[in-house]
């Protein structure tokens, strides 16, 4: 596992990751199907981690895998077809069993809350069951709760 780092697209706490509405997402309204604003959340939480220095392939080359075990997400506006959007994260909760993040869908160009929502995750083994990463994996363990002190002002 990298040193830790705050993300060069980080503000305030919170990691930005910025993308744009691709054609094949929209639902024949000609906007974005409510489905996939939940891979927009794991696109945004991966490269997260990854910019933070701890990707899911490092995690599970070690045999940690994070499974979602819940999701939610709540329609504000529309998105529609190439419209840019920034979705800001940070994470809300971390006990070293299980963690969450929170997520806000913003237009890029206005700022405009388009959609925000949560995950929660846990951490397994290789068996996959739950196990304590401050005891397994304490390098894991500090990062997850170094990520969490950074989101506190958040």
């Amino acid at each position: 596992m990298r040193e830790i780092k705050l993300p060069d697209s980080s503000i305030n706490g919170e990691y930005v990751f910025t993308r744009k509405a691709l054609y094949y997402e929209t639902d024949q309204m000609g906007i974005i199907h409510h489905s996939n604003y939940i891979r927009w959340f794991e696109e945004a939480r991966l490269a997260y981690l990854e910019e933070k220095g701890c990707s899911y392939k490092e995690l599970e080359a070690r045999k940690i895998i994070i499974p979602v075990i819940s999701a939610e997400c709540r329609y504000k506006k529309s998105v529609h077809y190439g419209d840019t959007v920034d979705i800001c994260l940070h994470l809300t909760g971390f006990n070293g069993v299980k963690f969450s993040v929170a997520y806000r869908v913003l237009d890029h160009e206005t700022g405009e809350l388009m959609a925000e929502g949560e995950t929660g995750h846990c951490f397994l083994n290789e068996k996959m069951q739950p196990f304590r990463l401050k005891k397994e994996a304490p390098d894991v363990y500090d990062f997850f709760k170094t990520c969490l002190e950074e989101s506190a002002d958040v």
